[in-house]
């Protein structure tokens, strides 16, 4: 089907595709978005995201849409790109956010509610997570998005939800730098990884212990040893080079993950040193979150 375009394309941010594997927290993804006026469809095939967007295109009052698309239908893979060409066709160039966990996480999260993985068939629930991460790969690695929700709580992953979408309009990339603890993984949806554990650790210096990077002693502490500064400096040009090159890419948002052993100390002071030092960038958002800081 033809469809002449009488008005010029819509932009990547009214029209948002939420994936990802099951049970790692589309639903919550949506409805933040629900709570911020999007319009929000959840479990559509993905072959009718064309009729969709088409269905809405004339409504004045529906500016933004957004769609959950999940893998239970047949031919998901070839689906999914199909409508992708079809929608940018007819103007509509959608940001693919896709929400993952780690096997172990989703496993525990299916165990906890006692319901079965949609493709776990007559097969372990292993069997079902495996099958679908197979069968997302692709669309995984080509998302404009990726977030990793395995070390989220619901509420958390709801305030990176909103922090994704709750930019001004002028804002053309959003920048998360997040400080992180290497002894509780690396951060999935990182695009680009920081290793601050060359600097001596402030954990060991008693005085300093019950303090977090975003205290003045440890902060102080940090930022003064030798090679602080100047591994600083170095990151600062890097991003900034980098930043320059994604925004002619047009991508919307890149996550920087600073860690360093338990990501209370070392990773929080520099990437509160960081932001502050990025802050000139214009047309770029940049924000920061501390993903192990509390725990013990």
């Amino acid at each position: 089907m033809s469809h002449e375009l009488d008005s010029p394309p819509k932009s990547r941010g009214e029209f948002v595709l939420l994936t990802g594997m099951s049970g790692a927290g589309r639903t919550t993804a949506a409805d933040v978005l629900e709570d911020r006026g999007w319009y929000v469809v959840d479990n559509i095939p993905a072959k009718m995201l064309p009729q969709l967007v088409e269905s809405t295109e004339e409504e004045t009052d529906i500016p933004r849409v957004a769609a959950v698309v999940d893998v239970r239908s047949r031919n998901f893979d070839s689906d999914f790109a199909h409508a992708i060409t079809e929608l940018e066709a007819i103007g509509w160039s959608p940001l693919v956010v896709f929400i993952d966990a780690t096997d172990e996480l989703l496993i525990r999260r299916f165990e906890a509610v006692r319901r079965p993985h949609p493709l776990q068939g007559e097969g372990l629930l292993l069997d079902g997570i495996r099958r679908e991460r197979r069968a997302l790969s692709d669309i995984r690695s080509s998302a404009d998005v990726v977030i990793d929700t395995t070390s989220y709580n619901v509420h958390q992953l709801s305030a990176k939800v909103d922090e994704l979408f709750s930019s001004e309009v002028e804002t053309k990339l959003r920048l998360a730098v997040m400080s992180f603890g290497f002894k509780y993984g690396i951060p999935l949806d990182a695009d680009i990884v920081l290793d601050l554990r060359f600097l001596p650790n402030p954990y060991w210096n008693p005085e300093l212990r019950p303090f977090t990077g975003r205290d003045a002693p440890v902060r102080d502490f940090v930022l003064g040893q030798p090679g602080a500064q100047e591994y600083i400096g170095h990151a600062e040009a890097l991003l900034r080079t980098a930043v320059n090159g994604y925004l002619a890419e047009g991508r919307r948002h890149v996550t920087v993950a600073v860690g360093c052993t338990g990501g209370k100390h070392r990773s929080v002071a520099t990437v509160e040193e960081m932001v502050n030092r990025l802050g000139d960038i214009g047309g770029v958002q940049i924000t920061s979150f501390h993903r192990d800081l509390g725990r013990e």
